[in-house]
């Protein structure tokens, strides 16, 4: 009998996101089901390389079979390298492995392969992955896009598990106002700077809101002033949740942007706000639930593309609110419930 569960993560200190919240989701849903469910977190620290190595073995070292006298009947892996974790029932839930040592690995956003040992690391975490993962009872995937990883880079299969965004029980449906939204940290990997420049090309009397913490303020400031759209673009800053739940109800569109997420709040959220999305065609899990020009519009990662996608949606008001009502039901047919998960997850080990 499953009683008492341990999720188990990674946590960067100081920072707060889309896996914190991923993470609480599971936690609290569990204990509505009526089990007795807490997270364990070790801190996860990246750099110099070897560090990542400390890291896997910490988790590798950690004892699990019982805490305090309570036995601990389920282990749940969610992020690496604290999914390396042993115990007898474990099932893996990944949101996504290492990513500079896979999809990242040689792009812009990749910090391990610029590292004089970053090649002998990628490789070791690898082998980590190759050899631990397959040891759980069953795996799961964060998206369509995560399973894809696992079986391209270790030939692994999984099984994808969606879950409700955390603003799924308060998104709400409301005007179509005269501006786009993009909800997210401001950051390289989301490429709000794309937008930014898109601002320059579009063509229709529309701004442009980018709602989101912001750790390099000047930077984006910079951007703004170089392409003179500081009377279209405002950023808006990190956002209480009232506001910000009005700016996805009065929006035109959501716009969300990021080099292969792994699965994409941002995107749900506003379908559920029934807008059209505009995401970018190497977007990974924040692009697979979007069918282009039917819940939103699929486009290249350039600023004249984005810029066009813009002026289509804001010159065709009737087909852009089709748009966003079809993402509403396509989301609501999918049951993306809590409940649905938990029971996925204990049914893989009874």
């Amino acid at each position: 009998m499953i009683r008492n569960i341990v999720i188990c993560t990674a946590q960067v200190p100081f920072t707060t996101g889309g896996a914190e919240l991923h993470v609480e989701g599971l936690r609290r849903a569990f204990v509505e089901e009526g089990y007795n469910a807490e997270v364990v977190a070790l801190p996860f620290k990246w750099y110099p390389p070897h560090q990542i190595m400390k890291s896997a073995l910490a988790w590798r070292l950690l004892d699990l079979s019982e805490a305090n006298g309570k036995k601990i009947d389920l282990v749940v892996g969610m992020k690496f390298p604290a999914y390396l974790a042993e115990h007898e029932r474990k099932v893996l839930w990944i949101m996504h492995q290492h990513r500079s040592a896979y999809n990242l690995w040689g792009t812009d956003f990749d910090d391990l392969s610029t590292q004089p040992d970053g090649p002998r690391v990628r490789e070791w975490i690898h082998h980590c992955d190759n050899q631990f993962i397959p040891k759980a009872r069953k795996v799961f995937a964060n998206s369509q896009t995560v399973a894809d990883r696992l079986l391209r880079f270790n030939n692994i299969a999984s099984e994808p598990l969606y879950h409700p965004p955390p603003r799924a029980g308060f998104i709400r449906t409301g005007a179509q106002g005269d501006f786009v939204l993009y909800p997210s940290r401001v950051e390289a990997q989301k490429r709000q700077e794309l937008l930014i420049e898109a601002a320059h090309l579009v063509k229709s009397p529309i701004k442009i809101i980018l709602a989101g913490s912001c750790a390099n303020q000047k930077h984006y400031e910079g951007l703004i002033e170089k392409y003179d759209v500081g009377d279209k673009v405002q950023l808006a800053g990190f956002l209480d949740e009232p506001t910000l739940q009005d700016l996805y109800a009065n929006a035109l569109a959501i716009c969300y942007l990021p080099f292969d997420e792994d699965y994409g709040y941002v995107t749900l959220e506003g379908m559920l706000a029934a807008k059209p999305v505009i995401v970018a065609a190497d977007g990974g899990g924040a692009t697979e639930l979007v069918d282009h020009r039917e819940t939103g519009l699929v486009v290249t990662p350039a600023p004249q593309a984005i810029a066009e996608a813009i002026d289509e949606l804001h010159g065709n008001r009737e087909q852009a609110s089709k748009m966003g009502t079809r993402g509403r039901n396509k989301l609501e047919s999918m049951n993306l419930t809590w409940k649905h998960v938990v029971e996925k997850i204990i049914s893989a080990v009874e």
